[in-house]
Order: structure tokens, then sequence, then C-alpha cells
């Protein structure tokens, strides 16, 4: 009875605990947050100076002693006591009851298809620690298919792909549960180094990751959809040092993420040759899904489509739909409980 009683009353949240940006939805609220996952930490005294978007600004900006890190690396936990206080972060401004234990939330949060035991217990015990009633996971191609409106729970083939800041999953859904998956370690980030490395190596130039990503979003393609676009891009010259500006294009990004690009296509290849057959009929059918800030690389469904000679969509609102799936559960956890990774989220008996 007081389960049922705090569970009304508590304001649970679903969170997309992202490489690169987190995005909150609260019940009943809808979607109330979405910051970039960064930390600035003093090395010298420990202190959290700040996180967020705040955090996100002194990237690159910061003197030798406070560094602005990232606590999760490729989908995982790299820093247990920083993603805590992220987590913590995100948490309290969410939750407008103070924090004590009556109106402590219940939280889901999406987690890779491809992390280990080991890894799933990091971000749980993290979000624990950092005042959560109750932690459960979910797979974030299921979580992105629910944001989809998909109809997982039918015995049909779902297809959807999910291209993050660290990871691209690939996931094959029926009858609410992960049939074939594969998860790559390739996604926005890679595509941003592989920037870097080719501006480096071609123009001997050096410039950081952040204009590298600025570079992607604005003129980055992966297929010729258009007229080819230009760009000027500053930097370091690494034979004189001085500091020196050019104008790259569309062109030299479409050859700088080419290695990557064929990857992930590769991993879709892979899936669609293990999906059974049934199941494989239907994705002829329906198309592949797209979503994650990756889906929207320029091209990047033609050349998907082209690769599998299947059709290719790229759902609405492609960077909320993990979180969206998220607060669906959220809304509807009697009727969607089953596809959480952990079977605890039924009540305790009373």
């Amino acid at each position: 009875m007081f389960n049922k009683f705090f569970a009304k009353i508590s304001e649970d949240i679903a969170i997309d605990l992202g490489t690169v940006n987190s995005l909150v939805y609260v019940r009943g609220r809808g979607i109330i947050l979405n910051e970039p996952s960064v930390v600035a930490l003093n090395e010298k005294t420990g202190q959290i100076l700040a996180i967020g978007n705040e955090a996100e600004k002194m990237v690159g900006r910061t003197p030798a002693h406070i560094r602005a890190i990232r606590p999760l690396v490729r989908g995982v936990v790299s820093d247990f006591e920083v993603t805590e206080q992220m987590l913590k972060y995100f948490i309290e401004k969410a939750h407008k009851k103070k924090l004590i234990p009556f109106y402590l939330p219940r939280v889901i949060i999406g987690i890779p298809c491809g992390i280990t035991e080991v890894e799933r217990k990091a971000v749980s015990d993290a979000a624990k620690n950092a005042g959560a009633r109750k932690v459960f996971l979910i797979e974030e191609p299921v979580a992105a298919a629910i944001g989809a409106r998909l109809p997982i729970h039918e015995p049909k083939g779902n297809f959807i792909v999910d291209i993050g800041g660290g990871t691209a999953e690939v996931a094959v859904i029926s009858l609410g549960g992960v049939v074939i998956s594969k998860s790559l370690k390739i996604a926005g980030d890679k595509l941003n180094e592989d920037i870097v490395q080719y501006i480096e190596q071609k123009y001997k130039l050096l410039i950081g990751e952040r204009t590298a990503e600025k570079i992607k979003i604005g003129i980055g393609q992966v297929l010729q959809v258009d007229k080819r676009k230009e760009a000027p891009v500053r930097g370091r010259n690494l034979v004189s040092g001085l500091p020196e500006e050019i104008i790259i294009n569309s062109d030299d990004i479409q050859e700088a993420m080419e290695k990557s690009i064929n990857q992930i296509i590769q991993a879709i290849k892979v899936a669609i040759e293990e999906t059974p057959p049934e199941l494989l009929a239907d994705v002829m059918e329906d198309g592949i899904y797209l979503c994650g800030g990756g889906s929207l690389t320029r091209g990047l469904d033609v050349l998907i489509a082209r690769e599998t000679k299947m059709p290719v969509k790229i759902i609405e609102d492609p960077l909320t739909a993990v979180v969206r799936g998220g607060g669906i559960v959220l809304e509807n956890v009697d009727i969607l409980k089953e596809v959480l990774t952990r079977t605890e989220y039924q009540e305790p008996p009373k």
C-alpha cells in the first residue's frame, strides 16, 4: 500500500545518459532537461565546479588544475564518482520536491546493448548513490523504438539503428525483446576524431574536437546529396606553429568519415544476415528506422538504403527518442515493465 502511495507522489524520472548529452524526462511533465554530459573538476581540491551547460563552456579553456571531463566514454561509466555527481545534479534539478526518503524518485536509465554486467551495475549504483529510490535499466534501442511508437510488442520485426555520441546500436526487436543486437564503439565522437586526424594529415592543421563537431554538423555528409558546401576552419599550423585559417569542403568530411561509416553499415548488414527470415520479411516491408544525433548526418539514410536494398526512415525528433521511450515506460509502467532489463520493477509484496 505504502509503495503504491509513494509511487504516485514521487516524480519518477527517465534519463538518457549519453556520452555527449543527457536528457531527463519527469513523469507528468515531459522532457525538462537537455544538457551536455560534462563535469568541470578542480583536481587540486577534488571539488566539482560546474556540470552540464556551464561545464561545457569550459572544455579546452581551463588552467592545468581544472579539467572539463566527460565521465562516460563510449556509452559506459569511466569515472564512477563524477558520474554519481552528474546524476545527482540532474535528479535534483529535475525534482521539484526536496529529496527526502518519501519523495525519492524511481529512475529509468537508458544503456547500450553491449555493456557488461559490471558496467550495468556501475550505472545503477551511481544513480542510487545520487538519490534514486529505485533504479531500472532499459536498453537504448528498445527505448528508442518505444519513443518512435513502433509496435515492438507485436510478433513482427522492428529494425532500429541508434547512432549516438559514444555508441551505435543496431537491434531487431519483436514481442518486447531484443532478438538481434550489435553495439559498436563507433559513433559521433569517433567521427569527430576522424575529422581531426584527416585535417591534421591533409592540411597539417591541428584543430579541437569541438571545432570538428561544428564542421560535421555544418557541412558533413556521407553521400553527395546536394551542392558541395565549404566552411572556414581555424587551427594551429603544425609546420610553422602559427595560427592559420583554411577552407575545407563537404567532400573532405565525407572522405574523413568514410571508414567509420562503412563499419556502421557493415554492422547493419551483419544484423540483417542474422535476423530470422520471418522477421526479416517484416523489416523489408516496414524498413530500417534511424535515430540518435548521428542519423541526421546528410545522406546517411540514402546510403544505408542503397547498401541494404531496404527502405530507411529517420524517426521524428531522433535526438530525444530514447528519453521519450523511457518516459512512455514511466507513464505506462504496468503495461511496459517487461521491457526493462531488471525484473525487480515489480513492487514488493504487501
